[in-house]
């Protein structure tokens, strides 16, 4: 089966990619989870809930500038969407925002924000899949963004790229903070254990009685969402990690960035 590597470098002004585990507060991770990007991914193509997109796998790198917590009061409220002559319409547009039996959630929460990120992502995955996604983000045919609706992105270059595989015995310095995924099969062997442990989401799957829906006007309040999530380490920006066993590395050089991607847990998916 024939794959590609496709390398996506972002700009993104604001972002919150929000970690459900928090409860009193709204914390963020620290770079994307491969669910949001992969639900980005979606978005581009226009095949928003299609299961293919998770046989995907992705490695995230890059950072943002600052981090910040935003005061906000969030307003909570119902929208039923349904497909009409081929078309999704919103069933309560004109009418009022909180139906019967709904109401208003006005609590303010502290809300963890990131500023000015610079993100690196790579996605490997089926060439005509790779192909159909480059194309839709070279020339999008929408507004894209990357978590919440408002967290909108810039690419500033999209390329395919190739990688060449070494072995390392003693450290892997990296360009930049990245995840590495933690295997079941095979922990990572890392000897400065000090890095912070996220269990991020992975894929996220909407089902009505366990058949995946294919677009948003399937979605009712009966409709099941399941979330798959995996340990990762955070890497920080202390760029080199000491092993306690060589480990196998590809090496991606692109636009003068080397990038370290450990092959058994430097991609992330499901």
């Amino acid at each position: 089966m024939d794959t590609k590597t496709l390398y996506l470098e972002i700009f993104q002004p604001f972002a919150q990619y929000r970690n459900l585990f928090t409860f009193y507060y709204a914390q963020t991770f620290p770079l994307p989870p491969p669910s949001t990007i992969i639900g980005m991914l979606q978005n581009a193509t226009g095949r928003y809930y299609d299961t293919e997109f998770w046989d995907l796998k992705v490695s995230i790198h890059g950072g943002f500038e600052s981090v910040f917590w935003n005061y906000q009061q969030l307003i909570k409220g119902g929208t039923e969407l349904s497909k009409k002559d081929g078309k999704i319409v919103l069933l309560n547009q004109n009418l009022p925002l909180y139906g019967n039996g709904l109401t208003s959630q006005r609590s303010p929460v502290y809300q963890q924000e990131l500023f000015n990120g610079h993100l690196f992502i790579f996605i490997r995955g089926k060439e005509a899949l790779i192909d159909e996604i480059h194309g839709a983000l070279k020339n999008p045919r929408k507004i894209l963004y990357l978590g919440r609706s408002e967290d909108v992105i810039f690419i500033k270059d999209i390329k395919e790229v190739h990688s060449e595989k070494k072995t390392v015995k003693r450290n892997i310095w990296m360009s930049y903070p990245t995840y590495i995924q933690e295997q079941k099969e095979r922990k990572f062997p890392i000897k400065n254990v000090k890095y912070p442990v996220y269990s991020i989401p992975l894929k996220t799957v909407f089902k009505n009685k366990e058949i995946p829906i294919k677009n948003k006007s399937e979605i009712t309040k009966g409709t099941d969402r399941e979330t798959e999530f995996g340990s990762v380490i955070y890497t920080g920006y202390d760029y080199s990690i000491y092993l306690n066993d060589k480990v196998e590395v590809e090496r991606i050089d692109v636009n003068g960035n080397k990038f370290k991607i450990p092959v058994e847990w430097g991609w992330l998916h499901a």
